[in-house]
């Protein structure tokens, strides 16, 4: 038996999921619509990714981790554009993150239980700490760390933070090579 993420996609309407190389998609979670996910990137258990009426984008080497809710903000007479999600490369999304309708640079990591809102936009080179929110068109300058409910800058990142997001996402990628075995045997 091999493994294909593609068994693990729905589409909606006209919209099928794109799948980079080497793409995981855990066989609990569900990918909805239009969704383009870059390649070696991962999506781990129970996560939904649901571009139902707008579009996603993920990034290659990206882990978005089980139990995030990943959503859009459609089209309509209070927002005529909507919002789209956009997530850069080598991103980590921590344990049961909600992003919706935001814009995440390249090189960020997202802590556990953080939201994420509508118009939202996070530069390159962030961290977010665990159970931040980010209001509704809230704008995270790069080499920062943020914390807080909303989330404020606490201190510039450090070396060994800069150096982290690569470490991360390379760790990532190979997990989900293992998982991707795994599941082929």
């Amino acid at each position: 038996m091999s493994y294909k993420p593609q068994d693990f996609i729905r589409i909606f309407e006209d919209h099928c999921p794109m799948l980079g190389e080497r793409v995981f998609i855990d066989p609990s979670a569900v990918v909805i619509g239009d969704v383009n996910i870059g390649d070696d990137s991962s999506i781990w258990p129970n996560t939904t990714v649901r571009g139902d009426m707008h579009c996603i984008r993920i990034g290659a080497r990206t882990s978005i981790q089980d139990n995030s809710v990943l959503h859009i903000t459609h089209a309509g007479p209070y927002n005529p554009d909507g919002y789209p999600l956009t997530i850069g490369d080598d991103v980590t999304v921590a344990h049961s993150v909600t992003l919706h309708g935001c814009t995440i640079g390249n090189r960020v990591l997202i802590g556990m239980g953080s939201i994420v809102m509508d118009g939202a936009i996070i530069d390159d080179d962030v961290v977010v700490g665990a159970n931040s929110l980010i209001p509704p068109g809230k704008h995270l300058p790069s080499g920062w760390l943020y914390v807080g409910s909303p989330a404020k800058p606490i201190r510039q990142l450090s070396e060994g933070e800069y150096k982290y997001f690569g470490y991360s996402a390379a760790n990532y990628a190979k997990l989900k090579d293992r998982h991707i075995a795994a599941l082929s045997l």
